[in-house]
């Protein structure tokens, strides 16, 4: 940080200055003497945060700490609901945004090792700067990775905001101590393109986010809402403090997604019918009314249940029935009968824990309705079923273990079954 300087003008000499106009100029060079030196961008996307947190002070504190959101990292084990839980570094916040944490989060970091042998095939978590692609873009490429000895920084504002040419994008025209290019395509989905989808369109597919929400939100005009509308709702405020920026709409650092109990539960509706009197089928209605993609969507590791149950007037549960929504690790549904060929593949390990848990339900489609029917074998009677949805951040390890898992909804519906139900 530079020696401040502080410049002191008696009242008659700025009246007279004021009157001459060159008032405000010497405000802001008196302004200038105070403000933080700004940060080298040498270093590219390598660049500390905590560097631009010095001007940016309240998206810094919504980045590195999730301030003003609700996000929560709890422990994760990858198998046995025993085994020893991955946590966050003790100096790392809990409340911390998937951004600001991506390089030291040990879940991915640990699954890559076991799933990838160590590979550095996440390079979305460690980019170098990039040019936003065309919103219609037939295939989205992976970015480029910096060096494996750059990787421990994860992503940084300058992963965003720094372009190829060196400038810092940004959404309005701003007068700043660093280089910066208006570029309005920080604020739509594109942006978030690169490291939120790869290769074409695969409905079903894991890392299918963005063409989920061209494809299947945007295109079908189910509405005119970009990623950061939702992910990054917008307050009114300076962007910089200590500087003389108007107030102006500036979004919320948090992108809060599958560690946001509040993100999680505006996405879907669970809703029970009885499709014909005195029947014992029942129809749950699962309906993605909330999220502009696929839900689960993301990393294969995702996992949605629909757990319900059959229950008696006396509280004692007679049928149980589960149902699995998930993205597909490939092309392909996941299936246990392309086990034996999974061995030969290099990405044996990753292929094998999918196939191992196929086949499931494929992921909720923005704006689906998916009807899935039940029939408990159940007598002449009065019962209750009662169902929940709930998601799950690794449906690879033990269901037992729900430190992992938050409940979206319940919900439950009476009925009778046969003409003497009572």
């Amino acid at each position: 940080m530079s020696p401040r300087t502080t410049v002191r003008l008696s009242l008659p000499v700025v009246i007279l200055y004021t009157m001459m106009g060159i008032g405000p100029v010497l405000m802001r060079a008196q302004q200038a003497s105070h403000a933080p030196t700004p940060p080298e961008l040498t270093a590219g996307t390598v660049t500390p945060s905590e560097e631009c947190g010095t001007c940016h002070q309240a998206i810094y504190r919504e980045f590195q700490y999730g301030f003003g959101g609700d996000i929560h990292y709890s422990g994760m084990v990858l198998g046995a609901a025993k085994e020893k839980q991955l946590n966050m570094p003790a100096n790392v916040s809990a409340g911390a945004t998937a951004h600001a944490v991506s390089g030291v989060d040990p879940f991915p970091i640990h699954s890559r090792d076991i799933e990838e042998e160590g590979r550095s095939c996440n390079v979305c978590h460690f980019t170098k700067s990039f040019a936003i692609p065309p919103i219609d873009s037939p295939e989205i490429a992976k970015p480029a990775a910096r060096p494996k000895d750059q990787e421990a920084g994860g992503l940084t504002c300058a992963s965003c905001h720094l372009t190829p040419e060196g400038k810092i994008r940004t959404a309005h025209e701003v007068n700043a101590p660093h280089e910066t290019v208006l570029e309005p395509g920080i604020q739509s989905s594109a942006m978030c393109a690169y490291c939120h989808t790869v290769g074409k369109r695969v409905v079903g597919k894991q890392t299918q986010t963005f063409l989920e929400w061209r494809e299947d939100f945007h295109k079908a005009g189910l509405g005119k809402q970009e990623c950061q509308d939702c992910h990054m709702p917008r307050t009114t405020r300076k962007s910089a403090e200590d500087f003389d920026v108007p107030l102006r709409p500036v979004a919320r650092h948090l992108w809060t997604g599958g560690h946001s109990p509040q993100r999680l539960g505006n996405a879907l509706s669970l809703t029970l019918v009885q499709p014909e009197t005195n029947a014992s089928k029942v129809e749950l209605h699962v309906i993605n009314i909330g999220a502009g993609h696929s839900v689960p969507t993301g990393s294969n590791r995702r996992g949605l249940y629909l757990r319900a149950e059959a229950v008696a007037t006396n509280g004692r549960v007679l049928a149980t029935r589960e149902w699995l929504f998930a993205p597909s690790y490939g092309a392909r549904p996941d299936d246990r009968s392309f086990l034996e060929e999974d061995k030969k593949r290099p990405d044996a390990t990753a292929a094998t824990q999918a196939d191992a848990q196929g086949p499931h339900e494929s992921s909720i489609r923005a704006g689906e309705e998916r009807i899935l029917a039940w029939t408990p074998d159940l007598k002449a009677g009065t019962y209750t079923v009662r169902a929940a949805l709930v998601y799950d951040l690794n449906r690879y390890n033990d269901p037992k273990f729900i430190d992992d898992q938050t409940t979206l909804t319940r919900t439950s519906l009476a009925f009778k079954v046969g003409a003497g139900g009572r």
